[in-house]
């Protein structure tokens, strides 16, 4: 039993486990004019804000371009986290005089990391997607009807834990650093 996706008429078999309908849009590339690549964009942009479980780009262009800024997205991401807790942890395993020198630094590029995704990336509708490499996940997708060899693949993911996480953590730093730099100018 097979029906038709939701945009262009992408067939969708229910009986293989392949998703609903509505889970999946693809952007196929199909150039009909000179201003196809703005085509693109908008129908990614209206896949992103109709908050689709999976999006596939197909045109390389604008699928590379999404899965870079996602990837620097992740890395502010990571960063804040890590070099907070680096700022956390240093003073219970350096000796009182040291330790400033590595956690005063690290805890300024958490908060920095945090605050620049907050900034840029918080209130981007692309921030709530990944990009998606498993091979059985995709397996599940209707990528039988695409023309690119090599589409990306996003999928939405509930970014709300890892946001309370990095903002935590920054918060942390931070309060630990304003009172590691009184401490230092007070005495």
């Amino acid at each position: 039993m097979a029906s038709l996706g939701r945009r262009r008429g992408v067939p969708v078999n229910r009986e293989r486990g392949v998703m609903a309908a509505t889970d999946c849009y693809i952007v196929h590339e199909i150039y009909n004019g000179e201003n196809a690549q703005d085509q693109f964009e908008y129908e990614l942009e209206q896949a992103l804000e109709a908050q689709y479980k999976y999006i596939v780009i197909e045109p390389t262009r604008i699928g590379d371009e999404t899965a870079r800024w996602i990837a620097v997205g992740n890395c502010l991401h990571k960063t804040a986290v890590l070099s907070g807790a680096a700022c956390l942890l240093t003073p219970l395993s350096l000796p009182p005089e040291y330790s400033r020198y590595v956690a005063l630094p690290a805890g300024a590029l958490s908060v920095a990391c945090a605050a620049l995704y907050g900034i840029s990336w918080q209130f981007d509708p692309c921030c709530k997607y990944q990009v998606e490499y498993d091979s059985q996940k995709l397996s599940r997708l209707p990528l039988h009807t695409l023309t690119s060899s090599t589409p990306v693949v996003l999928v939405r993911r509930d970014d709300i834990h890892r946001k309370r996480l990095h903002n935590t953590i920054a918060l942390a730093a931070l309060a630990y650093c304003a009172k590691k730099i009184y401490e230092l100018y007070a005495v």
